[in-house]
């Protein structure tokens, strides 16, 4: 797969379309924005964590201009808002495909649940966790999280923590996810409304 670097960044040069094809065989998705370069820039630890990703594509108009300016156009602009919606529902019929939804205020979780399965017809969406403030600094909590996702069987995980704190929780837990084939950053609240696919991100 192409690909072209912005501010020390690799991002994927791809069409949705391909990536969702490539997620069969499962990886970690991030998609990074202006804020996200910028946070890189002076977080090393983000920035590392941020390189054990197996697809970073771009979710910004800005970096599309910027890539267009430094010869290399990227192809399409590829929001995590419409990537999560189209990833579900590209999967609707794989029964091997189930998701735990990790994140979210209270309720928010469980609806986004119940409006995925809705659409797809199916239970994909197997289990969601609405975690207490600062829960990542308690290793009790989050070693209760991991339990909770490998007993619901769930092979797609999504985290909306807001960055950086999902994307480091992620890389801090993956390992004990060997369940796991897909791993997202990504918001609930774009998918609470059942007649449009995107809305703005929660984190």
């Amino acid at each position: 797969m192409e690909r072209l670097d912005i501010l020390n960044v690799s991002i994927d040069n791809c069409s949705s379309l391909e990536l969702l094809h490539r997620l069969k065989d499962g990886g970690i998705v991030y998609t990074p924005n202006v804020y996200h370069l910028i946070r890189l820039q002076r977080d090393s630890e983000f920035y590392e964590v941020y390189q054990q990703a197996d697809y970073r594509v771009c979710d910004s108009q800005i970096l599309c201009y910027v890539s267009r300016f430094l010869g290399n156009p990227i192809r399409e602009k590829i929001s995590g808002s419409d990537l999560f919606p189209a990833f579900y529902q590209h999967y609707a019929q794989d029964e091997s495909t189930t998701i735990f939804l990790l994140g979210a205020p209270e309720g928010v979780g469980e609806r986004a649940r119940q409006n995925i399965n809705r659409k797809v017809n199916r239970e994909m969406v197997v289990d969601t966790y609405s975690p207490p403030f600062g829960f990542e600094q308690d290793e009790a909590e989050c070693r209760r999280i991991i339990e909770r996702i490998r007993a619901s069987e769930a092979t797609v995980l999504a985290v909306g923590l807001g960055a950086p704190k999902q994307e480091k929780w992620i890389y801090r837990f993956r390992p004990l996810l060997p369940g796991v084939k897909v791993f997202w950053r990504s918001g609930l609240r774009s998918i609470l409304k059942p007649d449009r696919c995107s809305d703005r991100r929660l984190g």
